[in-house]
């Protein structure tokens, strides 16, 4: 399939003329000034993108597409996530976990349901473990996972700070860092340690003794929830100015006046001048949002959802929080820099034609997904293989 998207505006291109776009295949094949690229002997479809801005697909780095859940018992466990949730929000690439409950949903399902969601028309990876340690793998090590077994990028979500994590301790904690350093090296992948933060007063005190006491460097490890509360905000803060890097989560309207906001973290580490080239935000989709009392019992529950992905980028950018390319770079190009997703997060020549186009009200117009239009003028083309 051919495509041609004319007279749009394009995220990280020069300012001026606009520019047209031209998809073969899976790939972007050229962007240029308007009107230059020629075509014959060969069908295209053309797209008129006049009023319309070029990004580049959304990434998810944080996805329980098995569902998440289960802290009330059976019933409470989360669906399944559905590629009609991801497209429809300008999603293209997840990275699947588990999380707390690695009884009754396994790795083998989760790589199963990353391989479907491609099929489909996502792009998709996981990480191997859950929030437990010793970590859930498939091949028996998280070393070997990541070396074997092509859609392992890392290992999470482990959890750590939280009254449902094993209580790991540091050594357990090192160890499996080094595991996923070795294992990435190993299979040519980021090899990325996960890390769920809760509210336990410990916060990030593993991640700095790793600084102090190890060789790993900061960039084996990503903080998620970091934005969970105040006092590990505050932590995630420093973590940045040390060179690490955080995962904030998209939270429920109307938002938890006990934690700090996706808009207000990134407008504080703004302020800061603090890099958000080492930030990334994801969804948390299909997993659950336990709320515990001081006795530690589940007193509400209720589920994430992509739609508050998108929500949350136009809100950064509509109040002026962050510009369109800022916010670009924050919600795609820096999950597949930090994960090294190949031929994601740019529109560039050569690239993956994940993209997006918006109108001036940051609505979805248009979805591409390795080069497949999945979203034509706002209304969803494609769908699960079973439909409900």
């Amino acid at each position: 399939m051919v495509t041609l998207i004319k007279n749009i505006k394009i995220i990280g291109q020069p300012t001026g003329p606009l520019r047209d776009m031209l998809i073969a295949g899976e790939r972007i094949e050229a962007v240029t000034e308007t009107g230059r690229v020629k075509l014959e002997g060969v069908e295209y479809e053309v797209i008129d993108g006049t009023g319309l801005t070029a990004l580049p697909g959304f990434i998810d780095p944080h996805v329980h597409i098995l569902g998440g859940g289960g802290e009330g018992g059976p019933a409470t466990r989360a669906p399944e996530i559905r590629i009609e949730d991801c497209l429809s929000c300008g999603v293209t690439s997840v990275i699947g976990c588990l999380g707390t409950d690695s009884v009754t949903r396994h790795m083998s399902s989760l790589l199963a349901k990353a391989r479907a969601l491609e099929i489909e028309g996502l792009s998709t990876w996981i990480y191997t473990g859950a929030y437990n340690l010793p970590a859930p793998t498939i091949t028996g090590s998280v070393r070997s996972d990541l070396t074997l077994i092509d859609k392992v990028i890392g290992a999470g979500e482990i959890a750590i700070s939280d009254h449902r994590s094993s209580q790991p301790t540091f050594e357990e904690f090192l160890k499996l860092v080094a595991e996923c350093r070795v294992g990435g090296l190993l299979g040519g992948k980021a090899g990325v340690a996960h890390f769920h933060l809760g509210d336990g007063r410990r916060g990030l005190e593993y991640f700095f003794r790793m600084l102090e006491e190890s060789e790993l460097p900061a960039t084996q490890v990503v903080a998620t929830h970091a934005n969970r509360n105040r006092h590990l905000f505050s932590e995630a803060l420093e973590w940045l100015r040390r060179g690490g890097f955080v995962d904030f989560t998209c939270g429920p309207e109307p938002y938890d006046p006990e934690e700090v906001s996706v808009p207000e973290a990134l407008n504080q580490i703004k302020s800061l001048g603090l890099p958000l080239t080492r930030v990334t935000v994801s969804s948390d989709a299909n997993g659950s949002l336990p709320v515990f009392d001081e006795k530690g019992k589940l007193v509400a529950l209720t589920v994430a959802s992509q739609k508050d992905f998108i929500r949350v980028f136009r809100e950064v950018v509509q109040k002026n929080i962050l510009s369109l390319e800022e916010a670009a770079t924050v919600f795609s190009t820096n999950a597949a820099d930090f994960y090294r997703l190949p031929g994601k997060g740019k529109l560039l020549p050569g690239y993956e034609a994940d993209l997006l186009l918006l109108d001036e009200a940051l609505r979805v117009k248009y979805v591409f997904s390795r080069g497949r239009m999945t979203v034509e003028e706002g209304r969803l083309k494609v769908g699960s293989t079973f439909v409900l």
